[in-house]
Formats: structure tokens, C-alpha cells, sequence
């Protein structure tokens, strides 16, 4: 007979610098399957100013990425115990805002970017998080086709949606491509698709356009 149990998790999570809590904008960012915060968040250090801070929360499963020792990398979930693992990242993600925004007297922009695994992590948890997102960039990845889609439509009716995209990105299929604008229509808003040259990556030009529009 399976069971289960609640406890208290410590979780990792990295910041572009210390917060002085006088930012204008925060942009949460979401690293994709087999990475770490600590190395992702060297993607936007390039970006980083005292009007803009990144935060990058490490998800909390790990595995080592080949065979039994050498590098780990840490995912969103897998496919098993998959809703638990959607739950806990929702649990996750609000107790950290929550604790982050906290100290703001004044709330500031709050930008989402997910990578790859982490875009679907992304619309789940921002569809249904009690704050507001200003703008979200799913990036080589997309809306997660279980994303409650009456929530998502309530919830990202004034949210500027974009979705991003390598020309030369091996790991996005047609088939994906074709369940995404299925998904989009579905949302009935409208999303930006930004293409750059490149693969499955964080490419500094593309990101530049993209921060340099949210200002």
C-alpha cells in the first residue's frame, strides 16, 4: 500500500546579484532538462543592471547525466510521480516569489522566461499563480499541453506572450511545432514567434532584443 508524506524541502536557486529590492523589473527564468541554475543564469549575467534582476530556481530533481558518476543535472519532472512532481514545482516557485517580493514596497515588473523542460513548467505554474506575469518568453519549448486552458486564457489575457525558436534546434520536432499553434489557437491570443539562427540554446543577440523590448 503506497503513502505519502508532506515535509519541509530546502530548494537552490541563483540571482544575477543581491538584491537591493529598488529593481524595476525581475525576470524569473527557468532552466531546461539536465542543467543547473548556477551555470544558467551565466546566460543573462551580460544583462544583469540595478533596474533589472534575474533569478534562476533549480529544480529540484537530480540525476547524473551519464551513467553513475561525472556531471549532474537536475529536471522538472519525468514521467513518474509526474503530478506530484507538478505540484511540488507550483509549491516551489510561490514560496519563492512570495519570499522575493516581499521586501518590495514598490512590486516591479514580473517577466517569466522558461528553457526548453522549463516552458511548460513555466505556463503551468504562471497560469495559476496568484500574481501577474507582464510578459512570458518560452524559449526552444511551449505551452504544456495539460495547462488548464480557461485558466490560461483568464490569466494571460494582458500578458505579452512570445514564443522563441532556433532555425537549426534538433530538438523541437514538426509534430511539436504543429501542437503548439493548435495550443496557441486554442488560447486565443496572440503570440510574437521570434526565430533565430542557431539550436537548442540561449543565443545573447536574440535575448538582447527581447530585454531591450520589455523596457
Amino acid at each position: 500500500m503506497k503513502k505519502s508524506i508532506n515535509f519541509q524541502f530546502q530548494a537552490q536557486y541563483s540571482v544575477s546579484h543581491e538584491p537591493s529590492f529598488q529593481e524595476k523589473e525581475i525576470w524569473l527564468v527557468l532552466h531546461g532538462y539536465g542543467q543547473l541554475a548556477e551555470f544558467f543564469i551565466r546566460k543573462f549575467q551580460g544583462f544583469d543592471s540595478s533596474d533589472r534582476l534575474f533569478v534562476a530556481p533549480e529544480a529540484t530533481n537530480y540525476g547524473y547525466l551519464n551513467g553513475f558518476a561525472g556531471r549532474v543535472g537536475a529536471n522538472w519532472m519525468t514521467k513518474h510521480e509526474r503530478e506530484i512532481a507538478i505540484k511540488n514545482n507550483h509549491n516551489y516557485l510561490d514560496l519563492l516569489m512570495e519570499n522575493l517580493l516581499s521586501p518590495y514596497q514598490d512590486i516591479p515588473k514580473i517577466n517569466l522566461l522558461g528553457f526548453s523542460q522549463g516552458a511548460a513548467t513555466a505556463t503551468r505554474w504562471a497560469s495559476r499563480w496568484a500574481g501577474n506575469v507582464d510578459q512570458l518568453v518560452l524559449w526552444s519549448g511551449g505551452f504544456a499541453q495539460d495547462m488548464p486552458l480557461e485558466d490560461a486564457r483568464e490569466k494571460f489575457y494582458q500578458t505579452k506572450l512570445s514564443l522563441v525558436l532556433g532555425d537549426r534546434d534538433e530538438m523541437i520536432s514538426p509534430e511539436s511545432i504543429e501542437i503548439q499553434q493548435d495550443l496557441i489557437k486554442s488560447l486565443g491570443k496572440e503570440v510574437k514567434k521570434l526565430i533565430f539562427r542557431g539550436g537548442h540554446e540561449i543565443d545573447s543577440e536574440m535575448l538582447s532584443i527581447i530585454l531591450d523590448s520589455s523596457d
